[in-house]
């Protein structure tokens, strides 16, 4: 069984707060929420007991998700696509000395790992909006715009080794999509289009085969020895 996190621990431990979606990604209107997502590095005696601490925690505010900082190195290594884009957002609310270490850290999470792990997310999460046109007529359109932005992102940074969440021109096309204006089988043909470029420009990407484990284990482990240090 885990410890149960408080509020007021994950404040206390926060190193980096972010805000992503829509207002991160340049689609944001008047009423779109703020999504924080953020990490927290808890003192290493938390995790010396049989009962290890949440690798999560949700809230105090709304939308707001924080991973402890070794959740945050698995996922980023394993190149899932919402912690990639913590480490990349550029409305930064809240960063500490560690959290600046990990942001310069973030080279070290690409790697070409990145096409596969895009590609079958986008896939499934395809697949299952199609199952809801056949279930009730229309896919939920505003997941299914951020699927193709997924893939739009996912693409430049296998082509040029940049993760960049601003989707610049493709607002209003993206926006499109959202309200439903856009027929289904455009989407279709605009997603095989980013699939087959991303697949194409995997041969010639600036990205590295395999990110660097090591450099990021390393300073995982100088994390936990500093707090170790500032504890005794």
């Amino acid at each position: 069984m885990q410890h149960t996190l408080t509020d007021q621990l994950v404040d206390d431990h926060t190193i980096l707060q972010v805000v992503v979606g829509s207002r991160a990604f340049g689609l944001s209107s008047a009423a779109s929420d703020t999504d924080r997502r953020g990490v927290f590095a808890l003192p290493a005696s938390a995790f010396w007991g049989l009962r290890k601490p949440a690798r999560h925690h949700d809230g105090p505010l709304d939308e707001q998700v924080r991973w402890e900082v070794e959740r945050v190195c698995t996922l980023g290594l394993a190149a899932n696509p919402t912690v990639l884009e913590v480490l990349h957002s550029p409305l930064i609310e809240t960063c500490t000395p560690l959290g600046a270490e990990l942001r310069a850290l973030t080279p070290a999470f690409l790697s070409r790992r990145v096409a596969d792990t895009y590609l079958r997310y986008a896939t499934a999460q395809f697949a299952k909006a199609e199952r809801g046109i056949a279930r009730t007529g229309a896919p939920v359109w505003r997941h299914v715009m951020h699927l193709v932005r997924l893939l739009t992102a996912g693409g430049d940074l296998v082509r040029t080794g940049r993760l960049v969440l601003d989707v610049g021109a493709d607002r209003d096309r993206l926006l499109a999509v959202k309200a439903g204006e856009v027929p289904w089988a455009d989407i279709v043909a605009w997603r095989d289009q980013l699939v087959r470029r991303m697949t194409t420009d995997l041969a010639t990407s600036p990205l590295p085969d395999q990110p660097d484990e090591g450099r990021v284990e390393q300073w995982l482990i100088s994390v936990r020895e500093r707090s170790v240090r500032c504890s005794s």
